[in-house]
């Protein structure tokens, strides 16, 4: 799959500066530029791989000026990160998508699956189903009964998706992610042991959500555990029993949600960041990396530490750790004195 330098133009909706026939193949990092290649600069630290590599094409800022002579065909664009991403999806979208189902899947009795649909070698679908349009299930992928997949959904290798669920249109679910297994509830019977709570909730994941590999989001225990229109999960993530998260929200890898806690609209959870039950997180909150959030956080708020406190109370804490050594030194000497 080849583009010029005019059609990448037009398709991230920038300004040619050089051979607008030039053409590329190949997306790749600035640092490991080649010829037939495209790449982008966006952050500056990287400013200095533009004079030496040998990419055809790169995207850069509109405002871009370059302090020595560029040999490559440059596409000025208002925000290179954004045109990246087109540009990526323009490159994966001239790979043919597989099409067809294999012999040696199995549709149960009574399921519908649409039209243009893929599905993979040893993919099960269960009874009573609804597979819409344009559905592409991968091997080994495991559909429970009763379950609702959206038109354009994509669902990779190995996914397994409990019975009852509801996917939305033109989701992603990563190889190995587990949709609607038995929220964590059990009860002390008294004697040491635990009895166990019966799930009987499901999971609805809204249209255009992501769910990176071997992340897991539990089934209620009564009701829904849901993830709104447009939320992004990364890998390794785990969402417990009635989580609902509001449109998109995004977290990174290693994200733990407790049972019966609600976050809001276009909120940013870091990584390893973990947010205990029954607690309810605003819209427009960032949680920085490894915070472990104790209690319900107002919208608007930049929170991190453990316990998660408020980013400028944080960073004055920190401020004073730092220095504990010292300070306990002046309060000894104050002390004696």
């Amino acid at each position: 799959m080849q583009f010029t330098a005019k059609e990448l133009a037009r398709i991230v909706k920038g300004t040619v500066e050089g051979d607008e026939n030039i053409r590329v193949w190949k997306p790749c990092k600035i640092e490991e530029g080649c010829e037939g290649g495209i790449t982008f600069l966006g952050n500056p630290k990287y400013t200095h791989y533009i004079y030496e590599q040998q990419s055809s094409i790169v995207i850069v800022r509109k405002d871009f000026v370059p302090e020595k002579p560029v040999g490559s065909t440059l596409i000025r664009v208002d925000n290179p990160y954004m045109a990246v991403a087109v540009l990526l999806h323009a490159f994966n979208e001239r790979t043919k998508p597989p099409k067809g189902r294999s012999w040696r899947s199995s549709v149960g009795r009574g399921s519908k699956v649409g039209k243009k649909c893929y599905i993979g070698q040893y993919a099960v679908i269960g009874r009573h189903c609804r597979i819409g349009d344009n559905v592409r299930i991968y091997p080994n992928a495991c559909i429970g009964d009763n379950c609702t997949i959206g038109d354009g959904t994509t669902i990779y290798a190995g996914v397994k998706i409990y019975e009852g669920c509801e996917i939305g249109r033109n989701c992603i679910l990563h190889a190995g992610c587990v949709i609607g297994a038995d929220g964590f509830g059990f009860a002390p019977a008294g004697d040491g042991t635990w009895n166990k709570i019966d799930q009987i909730g499901n999971v609805v994941l809204e249209d255009n959500v992501e769910i990176g590999a071997n992340t897991c989001v539990d089934r209620a225990t009564m009701g829904s555990t849901r993830l709104h229109q447009g939320v992004k999960v990364d890998n390794l993530c785990q969402l417990a029993h009635n989580v609902v998260v509001g449109k998109n929200t995004a977290m990174a890898s290693q994200v733990g949600i407790a049972g019966s806690c609600k976050v809001g609209e276009e909120c940013i959870i870091a990584g390893q960041a973990g947010l205990v039950g029954h607690i309810t997180v605003g819209d427009h909150v960032t949680i920085g990396a490894q915070s472990g959030v104790t209690h319900s956080i107002p919208s608007d708020s930049t929170v991190f530490g453990s316990p998660a406190m408020e980013a400028s109370k944080r960073r004055k804490i920190e401020v004073l750790v730092k220095n504990i050594e010292n300070l306990a030194k002046r309060i000894g000497e104050l002390e004696r004195k």
